[in-house]
């Protein structure tokens, strides 16, 4: 079981692939995965085998780049799934939710319109040279009703329009299972964790989307003193992203 993806970053692209691609013919041929600046041999790749997920990721991640973070999105989809499985309390929330992809495929996995879980999706889904976060392509102003229309099925998935953490004070849910955390800039970040963090219940989970990655490096500098000075240490995943339990 293999899964096979060209997206890779910050590389001279022809070349990397090409050398990704003499690696593998010299590897064992199971267990390999391309992609999203990862390159493993040998493993199980357990969401491989996952019917479920996969379905839910086929349906909801349609671009090159969308099915390139499969590992990520399975672990936002375990993560979910593990905070209800074990009867934590709280809704769960997503700070920086874009075109509402990842948070697509947890509801299409868990089939979250039949819980009794609230799902809070925030973001600005525009981009002007006054933001401190960097443009992504699908930013525009008809990007919020294109991600409302997405949950449009769900009840108990609520998507608002706004500045993290200031929208927060107005719409957040007073206690909090999961917290998903992909807003690109440190001070939102620290902003989030202030409004929300002392919401999520014990033994519930917190991944910081781009924990890992140099190129969000100040986001892991402000992010570090700040859960070290709660008694916290966030776990580095190879996926880039990191991993707290409350």
């Amino acid at each position: 079981m293999n899964f096979l993806s060209t997206a890779f970053y910050g590389v001279n692209h022809a070349e990397f692939i090409a050398a990704i691609q003499s690696a593998i013919n010299n590897a064992h041929p199971d267990g390999v995965f391309t992609g999203d600046n990862l390159f493993t041999i040998g493993r199980n790749l357990s969401f491989l085998d996952d019917a479920d997920f996969m379905a839910a990721h086929r349906r909801h991640a349609l671009t090159g780049q969308e099915q390139s973070i499969i590992w990520r999105n399975y672990v936002q989809c375990w993560a979910a799934k593990s905070v209800i499985a074990r009867k934590i309390p709280g809704d769960l929330v997503e700070c920086g939710c874009y075109k509402g992809v990842s948070a697509a495929i947890v509801c299409d996995y868990l089939n979250f319109r039949e819980t009794q879980r609230h799902y809070y999706l925030y973001d600005l889904f525009e981009h002007d040279q006054s933001m401190i976060h960097h443009a992504l392509p699908e930013h525009g102003a008809t990007l919020f009703d294109e991600v409302k229309a997405r949950f449009s099925a769900y009840p108990n998935v609520t998507v608002t329009k706004g500045f993290v953490p200031d929208i927060l004070d107005e719409v957040a849910p007073a206690v909090v299972s999961f917290l998903h955390v992909d807003l690109n800039n440190a001070p939102a970040e620290i902003g989030a964790l202030d409004r929300l963090f002392d919401r999520v219940s014990s033994g519930g989970i917190v991944l910081f989307d781009d924990y890992g990655w140099r190129a969000y490096r100040a986001q892991k500098g402000a992010e570090d003193p700040w859960l070290a000075a709660r008694s916290y240490q966030v776990l580095e995943l190879p996926t880039g992203q990191g991993l707290i339990f409350k």
